[in-house]
């Protein structure tokens, strides 16, 4: 990704209010992020935990979204897998994440959901968590193949987000 500004990404977001976008905490340590090193910004609002955010770079411009974690969370026992970055975890590692959709539908309560990592770093993951499947391949390959699928199905939700 580019190097993004505190105004670039809260403009971004397109199923908020400027309100709720000016109102939102930034991730700690933003300005010291290693944009090379990210396909998507993503982060929980320490000020309001249940709430999180999505951007990723589109034909040069950032797009996000604004996503609701459930209050409930999934048991440590069980395993769940993240739909986006597709990392198998403990269950209490994933979450259902809700996002408003855009325009009238937004306005009138609908939204769309899927389950993500709870803390919102498959960026991260797709960069170092290789699957033992895929191990015997080359690291930089795979890193490459799992950064476009996790661009792909975020694009994905941000599509549903924005119908």
């Amino acid at each position: 990704m580019q190097a993004l500004t505190e105004r670039q990404v809260r403009r971004s977001l397109v199923n908020c209010s400027r309100g709720e976008a000016d109102g939102l905490a930034l991730p700690v340590g933003f300005a010291d992020l290693d944009w090379a090193e990210l396909d998507l910004l993503g982060w929980r609002d320490p000020k309001a935990p249940l709430r999180g955010y999505l951007v990723l770079e589109v034909d040069g411009e950032p797009l996000g979204i604004a996503v609701r974690a459930a209050d409930t969370r999934m048991s440590s026992r069980t395993t769940a897998m993240c739909l986006l970055c597709q990392t198998a975890q403990s269950g209490d590692a994933v979450s259902l994440f809700t996002a408003r959709r855009v325009g009238e539908a937004g306005r009138n309560g609908n939204t769309v959901g899927t389950y993500i990592c709870a803390d919102l770093a498959c960026s991260q993951r797709v960069r170092t968590e290789i699957p033992p499947w895929l191990q015997d391949r080359d690291p930089a390959e795979v890193v490459a193949e799992r950064a476009e699928e996790l661009r792909e199905r975020v694009l994905g939700f941000v599509a549903a987000v924005r119908r």
